[in-house]
């Protein structure tokens, strides 16, 4: 039976990486791969078989005290801890083949190394741009950011990009530098993974060479969802309430296309959100924190979803969520959005950040019969179960295994 050591900080679904990871871990239990599990300590982990050698909670919500942040500091950097376990781990489990997805901070990249030693195939799924960009987005308080391209890594102390804190910013930066000169990433990675061709692209226009990524696009598992492809009364946006995901200009828009929207989450910028939807007219009602069945049933009660990204989102499962449920998405063009959007046939595109012409993508959807918007959803409903499911992600990752790993499987 092929052993898989599959590392992420956190071993419970905190957000979309993590869900990746835990469902990665599941499906391939269920392909009779033994998988092991490497993660830091927290409250609210899943149980495991391994968290005995699990490194010790870091958790930067916490209201450590300032000796506390400085004695933490050189961790994130650089987790000799994290070494010495994992090292311990792989003695004990002699795996095949070792997947990351998020290590940054709480395991560090000082795993590579250690793993390499063992003589481990790795590959490192790119949830975000970390390796090129030391704030992980591309993103600052100003919009998109591309300023450390070629190298001029501090331009991250300089415009303050991570919460825009000189201390918090300049920590990225060392990080950033130290695993540079260790060719943390360069020497030890074997192949990075990258849900989204766009990623792959903007890294190689960053200076990685195209060899090193291999392009497996993420998946749902459609079996566990009912499509209902009627249209509902009302648009949908469901997701994190944050300044780069657009909402601002979606509720400006709602109102401009006299629109019904509803909004299903949460985040540091829901009261806000709430007070611009009020003062705009618009017929917008939030719902919270949305999740599981209740998620499901509102999307698929919905008209069309709607992602008004303004940065550069990856590949985002809340398409094929929408598509799943048999609901056609109105996306920004932007990102690894536009990939998962075919335009006219599974929902529409608009310039990300363009009020009007989100606005006027509102509208066609208002305006289409019933019966054309449900051929959208019917669409994207397909294109989800030919190409974008469990199984097929299962098959091309033990596809690129076995070109690097010895698998009978």
């Amino acid at each position: 039976m092929p052993k898989l050591l599959s590392i992420n900080n956190y071993h419970y679904p905190r957000g979309g990486a993590e869900v990746v990871f835990l469902e990665q871990n599941r499906l391939f239990a269920q392909t009779d791969w033994e998988v092991v599990t490497f993660c830091m300590q927290h409250s609210k982990n899943l149980s495991s078989d391994w968290e005995e050698y699990f490194v010790d909670e870091i958790e930067f919500g916490e209201d450590y005290s300032l000796w506390e942040k400085i004695q933490l500091a050189p961790k994130t950097l650089y987790s000799f801890e994290a070494k010495k376990k994992v090292s311990e781990l792989v003695a004990a489990t002699k795996p095949d083949i070792a997947h990351c997805h998020n290590i940054y901070h709480h395991i560090s990249p000082s795993i590579l190394t250690t793993l390499k030693q063992h003589n481990v195939p790795i590959f490192l799924t790119l949830h975000d741009l970390k390796i090129a960009c030391p704030a992980y987005k591309m993103l600052n308080s100003k919009g998109v950011c591309e300023r450390c391209k070629g190298g001029r890594l501090s331009e991250v102390i300089r415009n303050r990009c991570l919460k825009g804190s000189l201390l918090v910013s300049g920590l990225a930066y060392l990080e950033a530098r130290l695993h540079k000169l260790l060719s943390s990433y360069e020497k030890h990675v074997t192949k990075f993974v990258v849900p989204s061709k766009f990623y792959k692209d903007k890294l190689i226009e960053w200076g990685w060479p195209a060899e090193r990524f291999v392009y497996v696009p993420n998946f749902v598992d459609s079996s566990s969802f009912r499509p209902n492809f009627e249209p509902g009364d009302y648009f949908l946006y469901f997701g994190r309430l944050a300044e780069e995901k657009g909402v601002d200009t979606l509720i400006r828009s709602a109102a401009k296309a006299g629109v019904k929207l509803h909004i299903a989450g949460a985040g540091p910028e829901l009261n806000r959100m709430q007070q611009l939807a009020s003062s705009s007219g618009a017929d917008i009602t939030f719902l919270g924190y949305q999740t599981g069945d209740e998620l499901h049933r509102v999307i698929a009660g919905s008209k069309c979803v709607v992602l008004p990204s303004e940065w550069y989102e990856n590949a985002p499962i809340s398409i094929m969520e929408a598509y799943a449920l048999g609901k056609p998405v109105i996306g920004a063009n932007i990102g690894g959005i536009p990939e998962l959007i075919d335009s006219n046939h599974s929902g529409l595109l608009f310039r990300a950040g363009d009020e009007e012409d989100l606005a006027n993508a509102l509208v066609r959807i208002e305006e289409m019969p019933t019966e054309d918007i449900a051929e959208l959803g019917r669409f994207g409903c397909s294109w989800v179960e030919n190409e974008f499911t469990s199984e097929k992600y299962v098959d091309r990752l033990i596809k690129i295994y076995k070109e690097f790993g010895d698998i009978d499987n």
